[in-house]
């Protein structure tokens, strides 16, 4: 039982360093079944002071250490000072952000503004965060659904600086050398295809990056709308699923494919020594076929060397009764320390990111904005309907948290829950993998009321 014993200290010990009582994935929710881009007026953030009363000091938090140390923030705050000329933004960009603001936020000095980590529990954001208003108020110029993902009791306390769709970003060279002709739709077919480019070309078939943790956390989120088609799923009907992590389940279903990959000798060949960095320019090359990331990654894939036109995006290969669905949802979000002595400059800084920056259709994300284009790269979804996690009910706000509090399993956990699928996968665990998902069910099951 030692996976199980490391799996409740990390959930308690995280849960000690937030001072809050329980743990959450990322928020998302129902947004229209297509993202909407449709034009409409503009107004401001709720709350935000006219242009010209707006003066201090500032810290912006994030996790975007590229975009600060390429220069991005700096030419960014230029412009909102030629708005704002009277406020001054100081950016701390932080590797470690999920661990450093942890720390930070047992205290109140944890920037101006900052991007809400997603270990923080809906019903803890008005401790942390000032509100920007209800979703009525903002829905006039922001896509609903995304305003769901840091919502709590009729309130939003945080705002997308993108929010993304979950697929398969691939090489499509590598794809018609290997004899693929179609995308696969199930897991069987995206195995085959992945066999096929094991045995007809140079390239790595799947590449796991499973040591950077996070990137297992992209597998998560396709066991929600992408795999069941529900956008009750998540929020209100997984706290009550006393088989989430049992054979025919999203989780097992998720976990399973990634075990036979990695078991089939699918994937590089020891996920312990991947290289994120180094991962964006080898699909770019053909080096490596496809991995499971966010739609964000596309540009970043397409920018890493000097083969764009090959970087490609793909549905999750899952069918629900002849349909493909893909779970679509916020990235981080920007948010107000409740604590700023400048909230007004805070909130005036973060309406300019969300709606002047241009920042979330650079990133090759969904841009919160109704008014702003969907970006490209995904024909391929052409006909796959978008889920976003509808909210809690009243009823059932707050469950989701205790309900991995008490079962010590953390569902957006940094990779540790499925480190150990690919531990199992590798021959590096005395655990069958049908041993860790029974393991896993059971303790689910036993915390759910």
């Amino acid at each position: 039982m030692k996976l199980l014993k490391a799996k409740r200290l990390m959930a308690t010990t995280l849960v000690a360093a937030m001072a809050i009582s329980g743990l959450t994935g990322c928020g998302k929710t129902e947004a229209p079944a297509e993202a909407s881009s449709n034009t409409a007026e503009s107004n401001d953030v709720v709350g935000a002071p006219a242009e010209e009363t707006i003066s201090g000091k500032i810290k912006f938090l994030t996790n975007r250490t590229d975009l600060d140390t390429d220069g991005t923030y700096e030419k960014l705050i230029a412009k909102f000072n030629e708005k704002y000329p009277d406020v001054t933004v100081k950016v701390e960009s932080i590797t470690d952000y999920a661990g450093e603001l942890a720390i930070r936020m047992q205290t109140e000095e944890y920037g101006d503004v900052l991007m809400i980590p997603d270990a923080v529990p809906s019903s803890e954001y008005g401790n942390y965060f000032e509100s920007f208003g209800t979703v009525e108020e903002l829905s006039d110029k922001y896509q609903e659904g995304y305003l769901y993902s840091k919502y709590y009791d009729g309130q939003v306390y945080g705002l997308a600086y993108m929010c993304t769709v979950q697929g398969i970003v691939y090489n499509k060279a590598v794809f018609e050398q290997a004899g693929i002709e179609t995308l696969p739709t199930t897991p069987d077919e995206f195995l085959v295809a992945l066999q096929k480019i094991k045995d007809n070309t140079d390239a790595i078939p799947y590449y796991t990056n499973a040591n950077s943790g996070w990137t297992l956390d992209q597998w998560e989120d396709h066991t929600y709308g992408t795999i069941t088609g529900n956008a009750n799923y998540k929020n209100n009907e997984l706290i009550s699923d006393k088989n989430a992590f049992a054979e025919g389940s999203s989780h097992y279903t998720v976990a399973k494919l990634l075990y036979d990959i990695i078991n089939q000798g699918l994937c590089e060949e020891d996920p312990t020594t991947c290289d994120w960095e180094a991962s964006k320019g080898m699909l770019n090359r053909g080096e490596i076929g496809c991995m499971v990331l966010g739609n964000w990654a596309i540009q970043q894939m397409k920018d890493a060397d000097e083969f764009p036109d090959n970087v490609s995006y793909m549905p999750f290969p899952v069918t629900v009764d002849g349909k493909q669905y893909a779970t679509s949802g916020t990235d981080y979000c920007y948010a107000v320390n409740v604590n700023s002595q400048n909230k007004e400059a805070a909130k005036a800084f973060v309406q300019f990111m969300v709606d002047e920056s241009g920042l979330a259709l650079a990133s090759g994300g969904i841009s919160l904005l109704k008014s702003d284009p969907m970006p490209a790269g995904l024909e391929n979804f052409e006909n796959v309907t978008f889920i976003v996690d509808q909210p809690a009910t009243a009823e059932n706000a707050g469950k989701l948290d205790e309900v991995q509090s008490d079962s010590g399993i953390t569902l957006y956990d940094g990779g540790f829950r499925l480190n150990n699928v690919v531990d199992i996968a590798r021959g590096a665990s005395t655990m069958t993998f049908e041993e860790y998902m029974q393991m896993l069910n059971d303790d689910w099951a036993a915390a759910v009321k």
